[in-house]
């Protein structure tokens, strides 16, 4: 089982259960954000673990239909989805590089523009050099940012593998010298609106609700978190996650 350590800031082996597909697009690299109602605690390694619940096709269908939507505004027209989404695993890692608010996200004329609108919550944790396990580990999740295992975490290391994602982002740091210079309020917002321009799509308008309408079915009954999604702190999770 994973470790409950939480709390004080403490993170030496962070983990983050979320639930799927989620947990899947991110450690595959299509999902470069991870959209919080709370900033992140940690910068550098993130392990990615899925909780139990299945998700179903419509859920599925309808994050597939977002992020096809997003990457088709920068020329990705052939996205490559995962072929399965298991639960109740550890998945792989990502580097998180700094956290920003929505605002500044959409405002970022940096980043490709597809990624300035996976911000549909309050924070959005910024995700790079994503690594995937030959072999999914079968473990328990917990509530919030938590350590793995050392057990859990040794295993883990010997069977990562770097994930080619199709268009990986280098988040620029407002001050080169420091690592820690993403954080909210870091980033001037720009005045450019192009955002409603893109948004102005009735097809991509429709993909986003969907996605707001797959994640609220989580937001009422548990607070996992996915993109937009909250979570709250302390509670075990386990196969009977909804």
């Amino acid at each position: 089982m994973a470790s409950r350590s939480r709390g004080d800031g403490n993170y030496r082996n962070p983990c983050l259960t979320m639930h799927q597909p989620w947990a899947s697009l991110l450690v595959y690299g299509i999902k470069r954000i991870e959209g919080r109602s709370w900033p992140s605690p940690i910068t550098g390694r993130l392990w990615i673990h899925a909780a139990g619940k299945v998700p179903d096709p419509e859920t599925i269908k309808a994050m597939e239909d977002f992020y096809r939507q997003l990457y088709a505004l920068d020329g990705v027209t052939d996205l490559k989805f995962p072929e399965h989404y298991p639960v109740s695993r550890l998945l792989g890692c990502v580097e998180v590089v700094g956290c920003v608010t929505s605002e500044e996200l959409a405002s970022w004329e940096d980043i490709p523009q597809g990624a300035r609108l996976e911000g549909l919550t309050p924070f959005c944790w910024l995700c790079e050099q994503p690594q995937k396990l030959l072999v999914p580990f079968e473990m328990r999740g917990y509530q919030g940012v938590y350590n793995l295992e050392k057990r859990i975490l040794e295993g883990a290391l010997r069977g990562l593998s770097p994930v080619e994602a199709q268009l990986p982002i280098k988040f620029p740091l407002p001050d080169p010298r420091n690592q820690l210079s993403l954080k909210p309020g870091s980033l001037k917002k720009s005045s450019n609106t192009s955002q409603s321009n893109q948004t102005s799509s009735p097809t991509l308008k429709a993909a986003i609700e969907g996605a707001r309408t797959a994640a609220t079915q989580f937001s009422k009954k548990t607070y996992v978190g996915p993109t937009p999604g909250f979570q709250g702190q302390g509670s075990n999770i386990n196969d009977r996650t909804r």
